[in-house]
């Protein structure tokens, strides 16, 4: 069992129990304790996929600034969704796209087409190796490299720092 695997589980199982029960008392910290360890270590058995997560002050505050550039690129790309709905005779040009990514984690990866999925217009339909395959809306741009590598770089300077 990895040890940096088993302390994150841990970790966000506990979180989530202080959050679900909003008590500080100590017998709700010692059973949401003894559950989340026995839970951490019922599934960290064969988790490997936290263990490329950096634990550093400068991956925390990446984190952060991860979080505050997917929730902007999430409000910006609604905003443009709108306009697109509320005026049809805006001319679209959906398609898709091949990005290639410098993230070597697993996880990092998977964050990466998750947050280009969950933001409004586009749609990660494959990752293969190290190049992710994007549905896009609006193809506004005739260079679809250079389109790829905007969509992508956007999150991927982040989460190269948190997971290495």
């Amino acid at each position: 069992m990895k040890i940096k695997a088993f302390t994150v589980i841990f970790s966000i199982l506990m979180a989530v129990w202080l959050i679900l029960n909003q008590s500080v008392d100590i017998e709700y910290l010692v059973l949401g304790a003894v559950i989340s360890v026995l839970l951490a270590f019922m599934f960290c058995r064969g988790c490997s996929v936290f263990n490329d997560i950096n634990f550093t002050p400068k991956a925390f505050v990446y984190t952060f600034m991860f979080l505050a550039v997917f929730i902007f690129e999430l409000i910006k790309a609604n905003f443009d969704i709108a306009r697109i709905v509320l005026t049809p005779s805006l001319p679209i040009k959906p398609g898709i796209i091949k990005a290639k990514t410098k993230l070597k984690s697993r996880m990092a990866r998977l964050i990466l087409a998750n947050s280009i999925t969950l933001t409004p217009g586009t749609f990660t339909i494959d990752i293969i190796d190290d190049t992710l395959y994007i549905h896009c809306v609006h193809l506004d741009d005739a260079d679809r490299e250079k389109l790829g590598k905007k969509i992508i770089r956007k999150f991927e300077k982040y989460l190269e720092v948190i997971y290495g």
